[in-house]
Formats: structure tokens, C-alpha cells, sequence
């Protein structure tokens, strides 16, 4: 899709993250490029030019942009705070305190800033919830309550009973009929993305930029009868191990479980989808025609709407039947691009 100077413009004055990855804003008066959701004081029309990737800004002799930082992934985590996740992950009784954090050149105020914008709470609130995630499952795999409390790092039975109510609604004992939903953040080079799980398979992988992600959110813990908790779970690392090969053009098809509650209807839409060559595109015509309902392409389209499971059930694929990219979820520019980039691979 070509896009005019005066909607890139619009869209830059108004900070639209939709934009983001579509193009870059150039300066000529500072000699600075930006993204299109740069916080900066926007320039007067007259003195921007656009670019449709960073290198080209660069080649123009532009300097990146200290506010937005335009060179990096969007969302992505700092090494030193990945660092810091994945030994959680490996050791969630471990207790960081702010000594801690300082020790690994890690200002805490920093890191309770940047854990309330990407997870909505503080990075203390954070490790207390994957240590009763943690604590979850091993009450589920019959582990005693007393035992499970101090193995994830709780100092009383009484404060670990409380937190868990807090969390689950229940106390440890009576937790067997509960659910979990385990809930990660991955990088990928189209932006950082949520992926969650339950036992049987990964049940959501949206981008961090979703506008319905919260309504998603509430839909799995409502079908599963479940809550949905920062921690590990076993197909993560499968996930993001065929994610990269994907990203990378060295996987073409996804082995991954899923588990991806729906009617009947919707169950059939996405197999539908998952049907769709690497790199090729049907139209929701032909999607309607496939699945039997020539004249429902609306329900085709509001099914393929409904599918929480983002590239693996490549709903990207399907587009109008002008040829128009329609509809994305995660963004009409990450359709161009997921398209652009398996096409690239064939």
C-alpha cells in the first residue's frame, strides 16, 4: 500500500503507532530521523522527507534519534532486564532486592518504570508472581503446601497463603480445580509479542500492540476456567526456537501444540488457514469457498478475527479479494511485511 506524503505527515503529528515500521520521518533542518511515534516537537512540513527504512535515512546522512531510538526493535527488552528475566525463570525463589539490581548496573527505578509499562506492575510484584506460579504447579503435581511455601522462597505459611489467595481467588489447598495460564514475553523483529500456555499448547501469541489484547486476556481465563500468570512453560521454548527459524526462513511449518478453544466453525476457519502455502495468499472468497459457506465471507473474516494465535495460524495471509491487505490485528504494516518476508523465502 502507498502511502502519501500528506497521511505519513498526519500520522506523525499525531504519534500513530500504527505507522511504526512502515517508514521513518527525516528532519533536514537537525539532520535527525525518527519513527513515526516520536515524542519529539514535530517538524514543519516543509522540512521532512521519508524514508521506508532506517538504512536509507542513513545513507542520506541522518543522525538517529536519542528520543525515540528509531535503530532499535520497537518494545524491545534491554539485555540487562532479559538477563534479569531469564534468571528468574530459572530460579523463581530467588528474591532480587534494589542492592541487587544496583550490583548489576540496574538503576530500581528504572526498573519498576519499565516494568510498569510493558506488564503493569513493578518489578518486586512481578517475582512474587512467578514464585506462586511456581508454587501452583507443584501443588498441582502433590507437592504438601508447607514444603511448596518454603521451596519458592516464602519466609511463612501464613504470607504464602495470603498471596495465593490474592492471586487465584482460592487458598493453596483448595487450588486443584483451578487453572493457570502461563504468560511470556518474546522478541521478534516485527516488535516484542505475548505468548500464553496451558499444559496442552500455546493458546495466544499476539504483538504487545493489540488494541483488543486485554479483551483477549480476559477471554482465555474465561474459557479455561483459569488465570493467567508470568512463567515458564514447556512449549515457550519450542515456540520461540521455530519462531526464529521462521523469521530467519528456515521453517516454512510450525510443530508447535496448540490449544485454541472455539466453535466448531471457527475451529475449521483456522485449520483453513494453517492450509495456506508459505508465502502464497487466499482471498476470504476463496477462504468461504473452501470451508463450504460460498456466501458467508463475513463469518469467514469475523472467524479469522477471532484467532488468538498470530503467524503460527497465519491469518495474515488472507486479503481482499482486490488484492487489498484487509484487517491485521497486529497491524497492516506487520501484514506487509510477514508477506513480504516469506515471499522473499520461497
Amino acid at each position: 500500500m502507498e502511502l502519501s506524503a500528506d497521511i505519513m505527515y498526519e500520522a506523525i503529528v499525531n504519534k500513530d503507532t500504527s505507522f511504526e515500521g512502515v517508514f521513518f520521518t527525516a528532519v533536514k533542518t537537525t539532520g535527525i530521523f525518527c519513527r513515526p511515534s516520536c515524542r519529539a516537537r514535530k517538524p514543519k512540513r516543509e522540512n521532512v522527507e521519508f524514508f521506508t527504512t532506517a538504512k536509507e535515512a542513513i545513507l542520506k546522512g541522518y543522525r538517529p534519534c536519542k528520543v525515540c531510538n528509531p535503530m532499535e526493535k520497537l518494545n524491545e527488552t534491554p539485555p540487562a532486564i532479559k538477563q534479569l528475566m531469564d534468571d528468574l525463570y530459572n530460579n523463581p525463589a530467588r528474591k532480587f532486592k534494589d542492592h541487587d539490581l544496583r550490583q548489576r548496573q540496574l538503576e530500581p527505578s528504572q526498573v519498576r518504570r519499565w516494568f510498569m509499562k510493558n506488564y503493569g506492575l513493578t518489578f518486586h510484584a512481578y517475582q512474587r508472581m512467578l514464585r506462586i506460579n511456581t508454587a501452583f504447579k507443584k501443588i498441582q503435581d502433590g507437592q504438601t503446601v508447607t514444603d511448596t511455601a518454603f521451596d519458592t522462597g516464602y519466609d511463612s505459611l501464613s504470607g504464602f497463603g495470603d498471596s495465593f489467595k490474592t492471586l487465584f481467588g482460592v487458598s493453596p489447598k483448595n487450588s486443584k480445580t483451578k487453572r493457570i495460564i502461563d504468560l511470556k514475553r518474546l522478541e521478534t523483529p516485527l516488535g516484542t509479542m505475548y505468548a500464553c500456555a496451558v499444559e496442552e499448547g500455546i493458546c495466544l501469541l499476539e504483538f504487545t500492540d493489540r488494541k483488543m489484547l486485554e479483551t483477549e486476556f480476559k477471554d482465555l481465563c474465561g474459557k479455561f476456567n483459569a488465570t493467567i500468570v508470568q512463567g515458564n512453560n514447556r512449549h515457550f521454548s519450542i515456540l520461540e526456537k521455530e519462531l526464529g527459524e521462521y523469521f530467519e526462513g528456515r521453517r516454512k511449518t510450525f510443530t508447535v501444540p496448540l490449544c485454541t478453544p472455539g466453535s466448531e466453525f471457527q475451529q475449521k476457519a483456522w485449520t483453513a488457514l494453517q492450509k495456506i502455502p508459505f508465502g502464497e495468499t487466499r482471498s476470504y472468497k476463496q477462504q468461504a469457498g473452501i470451508l463450504g459457506v460460498h456466501s458467508a465471507i463475513r463469518a469467514v473474516a469475523h472467524a479469522n478475527g477471532m484467532n488468538k494465535i498470530s503467524i503460527i495460524i497465519p491469518c495474515h495471509r488472507v486479503i481482499g479479494s482486490n488484492g487489498e491487505l484487509t484487517g491485521y490485528g497486529g497491524g497492516i504494516w506487520r501484514k506487509k511485511k510477514l508477506l513480504e518476508m516469506e515471499r522473499s523465502f520461497r
